[in-house]
């Protein structure tokens, strides 16, 4: 080909182009400037590496800090991609099995890497580092991760997140509003002796209920239980219960065990067990067999919802997963 001929399939793609600017009134011309002028992507702008990189703020000299809050913030990155699922699941109109299949197993693929890179945080630290770095984190708790809630409250209905032993107050018709006066980890962070709540949970509460509230309203009819109810119940679709019985396990059993795991390994001690940095009852609001919070109560059976959290469930859920 002479080097002055273009290439047919690149006509064609500025032909394209200039129909895509027209239509919003726009010179292809100027944006093709634009694109003469501008630098090369990098990588390192692309994923802006330097910001990212300035993040990490230890409060205290403890080089252990370092690691404590990078695995945080790590963690709040796939908070974040999970969420991104769910949206995308409620958004829409009439889901497709394949759709929702596909994004469930990316959601459970997000929490098995939250899982099992746990070890950072349980084995990773060093234990006097910790309990003395831990002391400057006061009142900041992981019990605030919002993004957290928000995936909560976008999987089920309320009702499934209210303590367990307040639960047979409410009923479908009962107000969300109420729900969440009772939902579960509010008595995660409430002192025992005084019931009082924690300045924990006052300043998480302060910042972020109008969101869960708004979000939980949002979602009455678009959580992924619902969006199970309502399109696939009938189809029992093997491939796709699997993944949402998954799901329930990895959010509210293997993740919680694995917290338990990091607060057994740093704050439990003789006599007394070491309070957490946010004033949580941490011994009573981790284990899952305390909270019984099932995401999907209807996908399960009567021996599983009442034995949750014992290792037998764990195996059967995922050896039927290999």
């Amino acid at each position: 080909m002479n080097k002055s001929e273009i290439d047919p399939k690149i006509l064609e793609q500025i032909k394209k182009l200039e129909e895509k600017y027209q239509v919003m009134g726009q010179d292809l011309s100027s944006y093709l400037d634009g694109l003469l002028y501008s630098d090369y992507l990098t990588y390192w702008d692309y994923v802006h590496l330097d910001t990212l990189l300035s993040l990490q703020n230890p409060k205290t000299g403890f080089k252990d800090e370092m690691i404590f809050i990078t695995y945080h913030q790590h963690t709040e990155l796939f908070f974040k991609l999970i969420l991104w699922e769910i949206d995308q699941i409620a958004e829409k109109e009439k889901p497709e099995p394949k759709f929702v299949l596909e994004r469930m197993k990316r959601i459970n693929g997000y929490f098995k890497v939250l899982e099992s890179s746990f070890s950072v945080m349980v084995d990773g630290m060093d234990k006097q580092q910790f309990l003395k770095f831990r002391m400057s984190l006061l009142p900041a708790s992981g019990f605030q991760s919002a993004q957290y809630r928000l995936i909560e409250i976008s999987t089920t209905d309320i009702l499934n997140l209210v303590d367990v032993d307040s639960r047979k107050e409410f009923n479908s018709k009962s107000s969300i509003e109420d729900q969440m006066e009772k939902i579960y980890w509010r008595s995660g962070a409430t002192e025992l002796a005084s019931g009082k709540k924690t300045l924990t949970l006052k300043q998480f509460e302060d910042k972020y209920m109008g969101e869960f509230l708004a979000r939980a309203n949002s979602f009455k009819q678009t959580n992924l239980l619902k969006v199970y109810q309502n399109n696939f119940a009938e189809l029992n679709d093997d491939a796709l219960i699997n993944e949402y019985r998954i799901f329930d396990v990895y959010a509210n059993v293997k993740w919680r065990l694995a917290h338990y795991k990091s607060a057994v390994r740093y704050l439990q001690k003789d006599p007394e067990d070491i309070a957490a940095t946010g004033g949580t009852n941490w011994q009573k609001y981790l284990p899952p067999r305390f909270q019984k919070i099932i995401f999907f109560p209807e996908l399960w059976n009567e021996e599983e919802k009442s034995e949750w959290g014992k290792s037998w469930v764990l195996k059967e859920v995922f050896n039927h997963e290999q």
